[in-house]
């Protein structure tokens, strides 16, 4: 099989196994396997960059870095909707509507308005060409790169009869559990929380860095198809609803919430039903929209100067709730972080009856005001946990008690303390304290650092209580004798009910061959994996590919932590106070032995030109031309050498946008000459 066979069979396979995953929630292979195939064509396509397809999974891990973004003018405006709170302007928008069709017959499609960021795709013949933001509705910016990372959106549509031009427009979101998630990452390597899901999907769009997007596993429903006319002036479709079913047999992720309605009583029952049951979906949702379903009927009704008049939203309003604060548990994280979460007398909000909320830290408790047995206003909003967000000081009353903080940790009671400009407070004893050695393990099991998934749902827990591990390093010295049979009955404080979890035949399998498949994890995850303060997924990997082995990580200084790219000295020593530590050392040498991954897999660099032979550069910032990988690949092949960092042995900084002040205030003290990329790109061309 030549090259490019292999590369059509591997990106049809693995667009089909997207599919019928994204689509159809089957996984027709495991994690491994697929992982396995990409790389195998990633590579291929390297090597024969000629045969990539537009439509190849490998453009969905992105890695692009834009300076900016194209504005690109709408071909049909993006316009806004005209919305309501009320039934009874909905009473009369239906009157309206009536009116402007001079009693022709109609009837309605329903859909829910979800809390996103409005996005607009274009094909041609099939194939993906661009991605917008609705911008002032007129003109967007063009974040192609970053919709490409949306696994659900497809990259080439497969289908007979589709236009060979035409325009879908969606809401682009991050799902709740993904924001959850996020968060919870956040927090443990200290870094300040997302505000909500809407906002943080639209901070996500408009990131430079499309890798950095990938990783956010952001999803889009479609709800809108345009297209010019057919040949003989025909519509494509001639109802809304035909175009969200053919959007959905072509393999776009329309969400099947929507429905069809004769008239607005039915309207009405759609809204009622929605109010509640909208809580059970992965994103938020603050609405109805409401359209008429005819295309020939819209065109008729038309268009005021800002919306349309042949649809509506109609609002929800904010749910609230008003109880009793009885209590403060204080849960303790991975990284030794305090968290407050409110004990409640139970109410019922948004269809499920809430107990608990968050209160964050110390300085919301204190910005609230809030006390002991205060009545506090609850709301579920974009979160999945409910949070207070006010007091009923009508009815505070003498029995209200000043919430103290504790000072010392109620897992383990050793005194917190509190980081300069941290808002947690932290237990310090993160080698004896229970919970953070268990988050620790929960950790370096997730997916997203040595993916051990197999030992979730209390199989952690279990194993400690037993003394069958102390450390991650313990988990490579298990044995099917050390599991088989061992078991316990776990009581949710919550609900009350038992759970049993039991290691048996099949179990012990799943574990030991997922802790040996876990060795091929790459060496970002499981530097990541070692849960070190501030060091994220992203950090993780723009360390590894800076030093490459892990001994070189080791035994780096901490000037030399401090230049590299997007590590400042927070991040850095951390990691040098981390490596400092013996007992970490140990675990290293001990995972070392075990056989995980502790270099990064960097491809052999082909000799260009000695146009920079003798030369040492060092670049800030982010470029037009390159990502900062092929930069140092640029670099490398013409001769020239990266340091690691700003010295007088330094020939040349590369500075780019958003570069980093103190790399360049340092060069200016230490006289190093600063060139653009304009300059570096004309050295190159010598």
């Amino acid at each position: 099989m030549t090259p490019q066979e292999r590369i059509t069979q591997l990106t049809d396979q693995l667009n089909y196994y997207n599919y019928q995953y994204y689509q159809n929630s089957v996984s027709e292979v495991d994690d491994f396997t697929f992982d396995k195939l990409l790389a195998e064509l990633n590579d291929l396509e390297k090597q024969y960059p000629e045969f990539r397809r537009s439509d190849s999974p490998t453009q969905r891990v992105g890695g692009a870095i834009s300076k900016e973004f194209a504005t690109v003018y709408h071909r049909f405006p993006m316009l806004s909707l005209g919305n309501t709170y009320s039934e009874e302007d909905l009473v009369e928008f239906d009157s309206r509507v009536r009116r402007g069709l001079n009693g022709q017959a109609y009837e309605y499609v329903c859909e829910l308005k979800f809390d996103g960021v409005a996005l607009s795709m274009t094909y041609e013949n099939g194939v993906l060409v661009q991605g917008a933001t609705r911008g002032d509705g007129v003109r967007g910016d063009d974040i192609t790169h970053n919709i490409r990372t949306i696994r659900t959106v497809p990259l080439r549509v497969n289908a007979a009869e589709v236009p060979a031009l035409f325009e879908v427009r969606g809401e682009g979101f991050l799902p709740l559990a993904e924001f959850e998630r996020i968060n919870k990452e956040r927090e443990d390597i200290g870094e300040p929380l997302l505000a909500n899901p809407r906002n943080a999907a639209s901070g996500t769009f408009k990131q430079q860095d499309s890798a950095i997007v990938a990783k956010r596993r952001l999803d889009c429903y479609l709800y809108s198809f345009l297209s010019d006319p057919t040949p003989d002036g025909a519509d494509v479709f001639q109802t809304h609803e035909e175009s969200l079913v053919a959007m959905k047999n072509w393999g776009f992720n329309v969400s099947q919430t929507w429905r069809k309605c004769a008239d607005i009583k039915e309207v009405m029952l759609f809204i009622n039903e929605w109010d509640t049951k909208r809580f059970d979906l992965p994103l938020g949702t603050d609405g109805i929209v409401v359209k008429v379903n005819r295309y020939d009927q819209q065109r008729e009704l038309g268009y005021t100067a800002k919306s349309p008049r042949w649809a509506i939203a109609f609002k929800y309003k904010a749910l609230a709730a008003n109880t009793k604060l009885n209590g403060i548990q204080y849960q303790v994280g991975r990284t030794g972080a305090v968290t407050p979460v409110a004990l409640l007398t139970p109410v019922l909000l948004a269809g499920t009856v809430v107990k608990r909320a968050s209160l964050h830290n110390a300085n919301e408790i204190e910005r609230l005001g809030v006390m002991i047995h205060d009545n506090v206003f609850v709301e579920k909003g974009g979160e999945i946990i409910p949070k207070i967000t006010g007091v009923d000081l009508s009815k505070r009353t003498a029995e209200s008690q000043p919430i103290v903080y504790p000072t010392t940790c109620p897992a383990c009671g050793t005194p917190l303390i509190r980081k300069e400009g941290e808002a947690h407070f932290y237990c310090p004893n993160e080698k004896g304290c229970p919970p953070q050695r268990q988050a620790r393990f929960e950790h370096f099991i997730q997916r997203r650092a040595m993916n051990i998934e197999s030992l979730g749902e209390g199989k952690i827990e279990l194993l400690i209580d037993r003394g069958l591990v102390q450390t991650p390093a313990d988990l490579y010295q298990l044995t099917a004798k050390d599991l088989l049979g061992i078991e316990k009955i776990f009581l949710d404080e919550e609900t009350g009910k038992k759970r049993i979890v039991s290691f048996r035949e099949k179990t012990v399998e799943n574990i030991l061959t997922a802790i040996e498949r876990s060795k091929a994890q790459p060496f970002p995850n499981v530097l990541f994996a070692l849960g070190i303060r501030y060091v994220g997924n992203t950090t993780a990997e723009r360390v590894t590919e800076y030093f490459g082995t892990m001994d070189a990580l080791m035994n780096a200084s901490l000037e030399t932590l401090a230049n590299v790219p997007d590590v400042g000295p927070r991040i850095a020593q951390s990691l040098a106070d981390w490596f400092a530590d013996a007992d970490n050392r140990n675990l290293v040498e001990r995972l070392r032995a075990a056989g995980l991954q502790f270099a990064s897999d960097r491809k052999v660099v082909e000799a260009e030109s000695d146009s920079l032979a003798g030369k040492t550069f060092l670049y800030t910032g982010t470029f037009q031309n390159f990502s900062r990988e092929e930069l140092e690949e640029r670099i490398a092949a013409n001769g020239g050498k990266v340091l690691s960092g700003i010295s007088k042995k330094l020939n040349y900084l590369i500075v780019g946008e958003n570069a980093g002040p103190s790399k360049v205030e340092k060069a200016q003290k230490l006289n190093v000459s600063m060139i653009g990329e304009d300059e570096f790109m004309a050295m190159l061309e010598k």
